[in-house]
């Protein structure tokens, strides 16, 4: 993936040009951040993790690989969604994946950049721009 990134930032943070190509990846929108403090080009609830397991996780620690497992096995059953994501990726490069949860290292965002990250390895997407 030559030329491209997927950057995983948390939403409150503030957006800087670095970020690229800006995507929520929540399916619920976060408490507090109106649609201009969250500059997002781009909303995808329909990548997040399903209620169910969202709610089953609950962000807990001892919990992070059996969720991560069973979140890899939705993104699998989803490939309209994972696709067009990685159309997104080829087209502007550098994606910022955004996400409210407060810890950075556990949360569906790490997850979801892996996965992309493990299918683009076996399956390199094309960078349009070159």
């Amino acid at each position: 993936m030559v030329g491209m990134s997927i950057i995983v930032k948390r939403i409150y943070d503030p957006p800087e040009p670095s970020d690229g190509y800006r995507v929520l990846v929540d399916r619920l929108w976060p408490r507090g951040m109106s649609k201009q403090r969250a500059s997002l080009d781009l909303w995808m609830k329909n990548i997040a993790p399903s209620p169910g397991l969202r709610k089953w996780f609950g962000h807990d620690p001892s919990r992070f690989d059996e969720f991560a497992e069973r979140y890899r096995a939705e993104l699998d059953a989803n490939a309209e969604a994972v696709g067009a994501l990685r159309d997104i990726i080829t087209t502007h490069g550098t994606v910022t994946l955004l996400y409210a949860a407060k810890d950075s290292l556990i949360n569906h965002a790490v997850v979801l950049r892996d996965y992309l990250n493990d299918v683009n390895a076996e399956n390199p997407l094309r960078n349009s721009r070159s």
